[in-house]
């Protein structure tokens, strides 16, 4: 059973946290590591991860020295890690506990290298919002028009997630990083198994409409290198994808 090392950033998310942790926890697949990168200058809620951390040797917890963003977070994640396959995670996202099981499964037995899954969207009142279904994504151009990727569905082989790291972007960092592995064509398998939750707050970074469009314009003028008309027609394509979803 290869070791598979689940990355989470934390910053100010301590509602959640232990409940993704668990989630990871209660896993049937038992080889893992989980790596929480404390990324908040502010200590209010160290004390309290610390004592989470104290509660399994399986996971390792790693304290920035100044606030990196998420993207990065993940970086040093990955350069701390030891598994033959990365997972992320994020701090308010929890997993189903056969998740790692049969995701693991249908990689090895299918010699993939990149997947990822179906997922549930939930309010803050744990009700279900919606569903996304899990799809493949074989060529650059299948995935710049709309990010169908859940990052906290995403696992991936120890080499791949080394070929590329995650740009220092509030949101859509790991839309930038998907991009870049398909341009060095990497195939992306969808698992199509409703296997993560992924927790919609109020108050995150990925619910300011504001924060998606500068960030998104970003994806495509610095980060695709688009001119300035193909960055604003992609961003409309991206913003209409967001609403039909």
């Amino acid at each position: 059973m290869k070791l598979v090392s689940v990355i989470i950033p934390y910053f100010k998310k301590k509602k959640y946290i232990g409940l993704s942790i668990s989630s990871v926890l209660n896993q049937t697949y038992k080889n893992l590591e989980i790596i929480i990168i404390y990324d908040d200058v502010q200590e209010d809620d160290l004390y309290y991860i610390k004592d989470i951390v104290s509660r399994d040797n399986r996971i390792k917890l790693i304290i920035n020295n100044a606030n990196k963003g998420a993207g990065e977070s993940r970086n040093i994640g990955i350069s701390n890690s030891s598994g033959d396959y990365i997972a992320f995670l994020d701090a308010d996202d929890t997993w189903e506990k056969i998740k790692l099981e049969k995701q693991i499964n249908f990689m090895s037995q299918n010699d993939i290298d990149f997947s990822h899954t179906s997922y549930k969207i939930q309010n803050e009142q744990n009700s279900i919002l919606s569903i996304r279904k899990a799809k493949n994504f074989f060529s650059y151009d299948d995935l710049l028009k709309s990010c169908d990727i859940g990052l906290s569905t995403v696992v991936l082989k120890r080499e791949i997630a080394k070929i590329d790291k995650f740009p220092n972007l509030k949101t859509k960092e790991d839309f930038v990083f998907w991009l870049n592995l398909l341009k060095k064509k990497i195939k992306i398998y969808g698992f199509d198994y409703e296997l993560t939750t992924w927790r919609k707050t109020n108050n995150s970074l990925s619910s300011s409409t504001f924060q998606k469009l500068v960030d998104g314009y970003k994806v495509y003028r610095v980060y695709m290198n688009f001119n300035f008309i193909k960055s604003i027609y992609y961003l409309f394509c991206l913003g209409i994808n967001y609403l039909k979803k």
